[in-house]
């Protein structure tokens, strides 16, 4: 559990991991997210670039783009963000424009993550909201699935480019 942390988050997490889960077994990256408001799960996400043919389709996005629309609004004060990766810089804009009030994401990402490790625009001190965060929430669960679904793709590219080219024509 992370330092930050309260009770329950890791509740919502799960449900976060799930649609990670779901993410993975449609072939893409597995990042999952849910909108929680009131105690109650009012939008889920999970990335889905690969099959709508569009980089912006992070989890975390449409998970946001739905609980908007539940709520009719396009401000998320109230609602807290689970999601199972550390949001990038396109995600983390708009968490901060849909004034999400608590974000917590599971595993820190090192090469792209804007709410510590790379930087931290979830709570630049220029900008006119910063949503309270939270990370390292179940980070083991979702690491090891980000794990496996790369050493997967690494294995199948592996033995892809060990196939006779001439094989394939045939």
């Amino acid at each position: 559990m992370s330092l930050f942390s309260r009770p329950g988050d890791d509740v919502w997490m799960r449900e976060a991991l799930h649609q990670a889960t779901l993410a993975a077994t449609a072939g893409e990256v597995p990042v999952g997210a849910c909108v929680v408001e009131d105690g109650a799960v009012i939008a889920l996400g999970r990335n889905a670039m690969q099959t709508d043919v569009d980089a912006t389709q992070h989890a975390e996005l449409r998970a946001v783009q739905q609980a908007m629309r539940v709520r009719g609004t396009d401000r998320l004060e109230g609602c807290t963000l689970y999601v199972t990766l550390e949001p990038c810089a396109m995600c983390a804009g708009a968490l901060v424009l849909a004034r999400v009030e608590r974000v917590v994401f599971a595993a820190w990402d090192p090469k792209a993550g804007m709410a510590g490790s790379l930087g931290d625009l979830l709570r630049h001190p220029k900008l006119n909201h910063r949503p309270e965060v939270s990370g390292g929430v179940l980070a083991e669960d979702a690491g090891a699935l980000l794990t496996e679904f790369f050493a997967a793709r690494r294995a199948g590219v592996a033995a892809a480019s060990s196939v006779d080219p001439s094989a394939e024509r045939a």
